[in-house]
């Protein structure tokens, strides 16, 4: 059932659905999350069980400001105050220890928690709802099956759970359109987990630090994040990423061979391409990693709605604003 978000008496009643232990998918920035009491475990359990999830990976906790992160944890690095200080509400996850007492379930047993002030309003009104009526936090990850792509619409959200009656609140189209930036903050210097949109710089100047890049796991201990997986965000079809000439060539070679063969294939690209094949799509991708980031999940679901195979993408840039787009399309290229 879709409410919209618009609405207060669909904040009211969404709330309500979470303090009973229910689940809502919910819009942020972002993408839309499948959301839960994070101090429910059971609650929190079925969000792994919808999503399909392994119960080993931790979920982010989004509350609706920073005073409301104090209910999770209880040690903040200078660094991390000045980031948050910077960056919440927005599109900014920071990874700290974890109150022992709370949010187990979706800290996946471990030490630390991931922690997000979303900025959109109707999360923002769904949270403060949401702790007034006890609940000071909402385990939230992507509204979608376990390794897909993520939802940036209400309309995604219903078509990935077709089968499954799920409260829906419609917030929009997302602004962002890909996860946020996640930053460990354990460590004792700002580590880099995983790109979204907020610039290395910028982190770097609200931090007063030098931003260190993840390295391949030590061991057991090391704090683990969502979208961390080498795949992920994968659409049905096999999606492959190309240079712009390797991509020209393909067309030149493989598009007169696929007409009336029904082996659609979809191109996102940057470049001007030319295609006189009725069997390939071509989208372009805009040249801003911005509104690039903001569309990237709804073209890759429109490509599978579309009924292709095969999805040939331009490599994006290799420029630090393109970073989070990169990220997601180089782990949706491995899942093929």
């Amino acid at each position: 059932m879709i409410l919209q978000a618009a609405e207060p008496a669909s904040i009211d009643r969404a709330a309500q659905v979470l303090a009973e232990g229910g689940l809502v998918a919910i819009p942020t920035e972002t993408v839309y999350g499948l959301a839960a009491d994070a101090t429910n475990d059971a609650a929190v359990a079925r969000i792994f069980e919808t999503k399909g999830r392994p119960a080993d990976h931790p979920l982010i906790v989004h509350m609706a400001d920073r005073a409301g992160a104090d209910a999770f944890t209880g040690a903040w690095p200078p660094f991390a105050e000045q980031l948050a200080k910077a960056f919440w509400p927005g599109p900014l996850t920071l990874i700290l220890p974890r109150r022992t007492e709370v949010a187990r379930a979706a800290a996946a047993g471990l030490p630390t928690v991931g922690l997000r002030c979303p900025q959109h309003p109707a999360a923002q009104a769904l949270l403060v709802a949401c702790a007034n009526r006890g609940v000071p936090g909402l385990a939230a990850p992507s509204a979608n099956r376990f390794g897909r792509i993520s939802p940036t619409s209400a309309a995604h959200v219903v078509a990935e759970f077709a089968d499954r009656l799920l409260l829906v609140l419609d917030g929009g189209n997302c602004e962002v359109g890909i996860e946020s930036t996640i930053v460990d903050c354990t460590r004792g210097a700002p580590v880099l987990l995983r790109p979204g949109v907020l610039g290395a710089e910028r982190l770097e100047a609200a931090a007063s630090q030098r931003l260190q890049r993840r390295e391949e796991p030590q061991g057991v201990d090391e704090p683990r994040a969502p979208g961390m997986l080498a795949a992920h965000y994968a659409p049905r079809a096999t999606l492959r990423l190309m240079n712009a000439r390797a991509l020209q060539t393909a067309l030149d070679v493989l598009g007169p061979e696929l007409d009336g063969t029904g082996a659609h294939i979809a191109v996102y690209a940057r470049s001007a391409l030319k295609c006189r094949s009725a069997s390939v799509l071509l989208r372009p991708m805009p040249q801003n990693s911005t509104a690039a980031a903001r569309q990237l999940f709804a073209v890759l679901r429109d490509c599978d709605d579309a009924g292709v195979r095969l999805i040939w993408v331009e490599t994006p840039p290799d420029s630090p604003d393109w970073d989070g787009v990169r990220d997601r399309l180089l782990r949706a290229s491995a899942a093929g």
